[in-house]
């Protein structure tokens, strides 16, 4: 029998019953389907309620009252723990919508990549987009697949999704570096091998999952037809964050965890080899060279950046030299509240970047044009991006207005806290 355990962590949102009624409405054998939720939930809410399935065998709910709750991770982490030896599994957020027969697609995906070869394939990515309110025109029409974005100050590295090139023309899944935690099809064991480190809140629970499955012995793929869509913009839902007055202090130890368990900014590697690190089949040193990330310098091969499919080639006499192709690209988005730049007249902004002496390592200016773009902005933020080239990460920014009336303005700077303890 060719079970899936679906596994849903869901925190109060109002897609979760559209999503389950979308899930097995589109799917070839909805019988198979046997699915786990982690249902944190407020009584005042309503919309996610699940007595509709309360007594389908096929249903394993958690109920959880929101001010219990304790992050993404920990939730997906127990969803994790009532697989019982399903064939497949796939793991997917609570506001998706499916292809008709996904089931089928996703399982002849996997059989297919093991007729080449791939003992475990896990298909994964961040996938195409719909919007609930224009269902289904609003769908986004092409295959997606992950690119490299950044390694963000806290040591996290950050994804993109692109169209995949060619991708009408493929017939097979394409090669993947990296981990979607809103969706993932692979074999029913990875629930049990890959668990989700509890311990993590949000950010770093993607690019680890990456490298622990890839040392588990799993290869990663993007599907190369949109099978499952994901609703991006978060509008309407309650986060998790937003009710809970902890959430920094957990944010902060879980990137402390994960700069350990990848040894990132000379910290010692702390666990790596437990339950929720590194796996017996490859080691994570496999896991870089296959993917072209230097977790050690937060560094990135071009063949990366230039978004060429894995595994990244190996043509180094020594490990050193491998090393040596490597660059580090710092790319940041500084805020700036409209309150801190009240003037209308400015003709340019200094933008830089400093290290701990106080040097400058990295400074483009802002424009006018620029500047007007800014403040356009429906956040009512500034949202200044800058990406460059560096050996050393800066300590600091600093943003200095000049206005052609007044003159140079107050000077603006903020701490890049790449070395956050909890």
């Amino acid at each position: 029998m060719s079970k899936i355990f679906i596994q849903i962590a869901s925190y109060r949102d109002p897609q979760l019953v559209h999503t389950i009624k979308d899930m097995l409405s589109n799917a070839k054998k909805p019988e198979n389907l046997v699915i786990g939720i982690a249902r944190q939930f407020s009584e005042t809410d309503g919309f996610d309620n699940l007595d509709e399935w309360r007594n389908d065998k096929r249903f394993r709910i958690l109920d959880i009252p929101y001010q219990d709750a304790k992050g993404v991770c920990w939730a997906r982490h127990l969803v994790q723990q009532l697989y019982k030896n399903e064939k497949y599994t796939m793991q997917i957020d609570s506001h998706m919508r499916f292809e008709k027969n996904w089931d089928e697609t996703l399982i002849n995906m996997i059989k297919g990549l093991q007729k080449d070869g791939y003992k475990k394939p896990l298909l994964t990515g961040y996938v195409p987009s719909f919007d609930p309110e224009n269902e289904p025109a609003g769908r986004a029409k092409d295959a997606w697949r992950m690119v490299f974005d950044r390694f963000i100050p806290e040591g996290a590295v950050f994804f993109l999704p692109e169209t995949i090139p060619g991708w009408r023309e493929m017939t097979k899944p394409v090669t993947a570096r990296f981990y979607s935690a809103h969706f993932c099809f692979t074999l029913g064991a990875f629930s049990k091998e890959v668990q989700h480190n509890p311990e993590y809140y949000f950010h770093g629970e993607e690019i680890s999952i990456a490298a622990r499955a890839y040392t588990w012995g799993y290869d990663l793929f993007h599907p190369h037809v949109p099978v499952v869509y994901h609703e991006y913009t978060r509008k309407g839902r309650t986060k998790q964050w937003d009710d809970d007055k902890e959430w920094v202090k957990k944010n902060q130890h879980s990137h402390l965890q994960n700069r350990k368990l990848f040894g990132m900014d000379g910290l010692k590697q702390e666990g790596h080899d437990g339950p929720f690190g590194f796996g017996p089949v490859r080691t994570l040193r496999e896991y870089e060279k296959y993917a072209g990330i230097l977790f050690e310098k937060r560094s990135i091969q071009k063949y990366t950046l230039d978004k060429k499919y894995p595994p990244n080639p190996y043509n180094y006499s020594t490990e050193e030299e491998w090393k040596e192709d490597f660059t580090t690209i710092f790319k940041h988005c500084i805020d700036i509240g409209y309150s801190q730049v009240p003037e209308k007249d400015y003709d340019f902004w200094v933008v830089a970047f400093h290290a701990a002496n106080d040097e400058t390592l990295f400074r483009k200016d802002a424009d006018k044009n620029e500047i007007a773009g800014y403040m356009r902005d429906p956040d009512k933020y500034c949202k200044i991006w800058r990406e460059f080239s560096t050996q050393e990460l800066p300590k600091y920014w600093v943003v200095w207005p000049h206005s052609e009336s007044k003159g140079w303005c107050d000077r603006i700077t903020g701490q890049l806290n790449h070395n956050v303890v909890s």
